[in-house]
């Protein structure tokens, strides 16, 4: 044996949750991302979708997809830099800068990839990350390709946020990144006073909205449209693969950092270009958030009765006031085997453990849709209390 699989051998984490019978991860889905799936032939309630919106199987976003496919093809063939750029990504890009509020708007393939290539790139050697330690891996990533200094500050903590603030030097450039619902917690940043710090200390704000979209602010426009801060925010990045049900992401600034970005960040220059179907289904998504209030106004109202149902079960939720609803287990393999008598109960949850998080703070994630019902809520807190009572989480 080479000494790369030697090593990588003894790796066995995965194969022991397997031998137990409790492995959690890539569970087959043979049907659409509803508030019901099919999985091994049998009817599941999804609690673990990012579709925020539901709108991953709504007709119009289906047909925009079909008629985008029979027009441009399956795929761009090249990056935007190149051969890659069609009027819908430029069409796509301009109606976002419009729904944001910003001058212009870059289209990456993925979420991941705008974060890489956004937090990799504006800085230099002598200037300063600063980043919420929750951040997304994805803004993490961004940031060890730099070579700016890095400064990490408590989780939503404004007071350690200052303090990092004051060690970096007045004349250097200072980028704070930030999501806005953090994904695991779903906790929501403290986006007023980040950017009254930001005024305070000369610093560049950005603020990554991939849980925020679609569920915060007018027509979903995000946590930064919500607290009323998005013409302070200099950066506003979105993913396409949670509430526009698609793939993608964009980032939404001033012309001078996209003219910047689009000649620097290898993530967009080196990376093909998001396909003609995902374009022409956020688009659609857009439209639909756009039009169609009623979307947003039933996620709360799904989100609201559950964050009650848990509080009363007893559960621990944390400070979480969003459709992201973390059920604490601190119990890396009991998380496990709960997410696996759930399914077999007929729910469907994402377990998250460490190193994702430490090992005391190890929850399943539980996330609801604009498509849920209250009834389905209901069955769904009503298994959960059946499994978390047996396992001994609830009294």
């Amino acid at each position: 044996m080479k000494l790369l699989q030697a090593k990588l051998d003894k790796y066995q984490e995965p194969q022991k949750a397997k031998a137990a019978g409790v492995y959690p991860y890539f569970r087959a889905i043979s049907s659409e991302q509803d508030p019901e799936v099919i999985i091994n032939g049998k009817k599941v309630l999804m609690f673990g979708s990012n579709c925020y919106t539901g709108l991953v199987n709504h007709p119009k976003v289906k047909e925009a997809a079909i008629e985008a496919i029979k027009k441009y093809g399956t795929g761009c063939a090249g990056s935007p830099f190149l051969n890659g750029t069609l009027d819908i990504h430029k069409e796509l890009e301009a109606r976002l800068a419009a729904y944001v509020g910003k001058e212009d708007v870059m289209i990456y393939s993925t979420g991941f990839g705008v974060n890489l290539g956004v937090v990799s790139t504006l800085t230099g050697r002598e200037d300063y990350i600063l980043l919420d330690e929750q951040d997304h891996a994805s803004i993490i990533e961004g940031r060890r390709l730099s070579f700016s200094q890095y400064l990490k500050y408590k989780h939503n903590d404004m007071e350690s946020l200052e303090a990092q603030l004051k060690r970096c030097d007045p004349d250097k450039v200072k980028l704070i990144a930030t999501d806005t619902v953090f994904s695991m917690e779903g906790d929501v940043a403290n986006m007023p006073e980040i950017v009254r710090l930001a005024k305070k200390y000369n610093a560049t704000v950005m603020a990554d909205e991939a849980h925020g979209i679609g569920v915060f602010g007018r027509g979903g426009r995000g946590v930064c449209d919500h607290f009323g801060v998005s013409k302070d925010v200099d950066l506003i990045m979105g993913t396409f693969s949670k509430s526009f049900a698609s793939l993608g992401g964009f980032i939404a600034t001033d012309k001078e950092i996209t003219n910047f970005l689009r000649h620097h960040s290898r993530s967009y220059i080196f990376t093909a270009s998001i396909t003609p179907a995902s374009t022409a289904a956020a688009m659609a998504a857009l439209d639909i958030m756009e039009s169609e209030p009623e979307i947003q106004e039933n996620l709360w109202a799904v989100t609201n009765f559950a964050l009650d149902g848990f509080r009363q079960m007893g559960c621990e939720i944390g400070n979480t006031s969003t459709p992201i609803i973390p059920l604490y287990i601190r119990d890396n393999f009991k998380t496990f085997k709960i997410t696996h008598e759930l399914q077999e109960e007929g729910v469907f949850v994402n377990p998250v453990v460490s190193p994702a998080v430490a090992p005391h703070d190890t929850l399943i994630r539980f996330s609801l849709m604009a498509t849920h019902t209250k009834e389905q809520v209901a069955e769904g807190l009503e298994k959960i209390e059946k499994v978390f009572r047996q396992n001994g989480i609830i009294k």
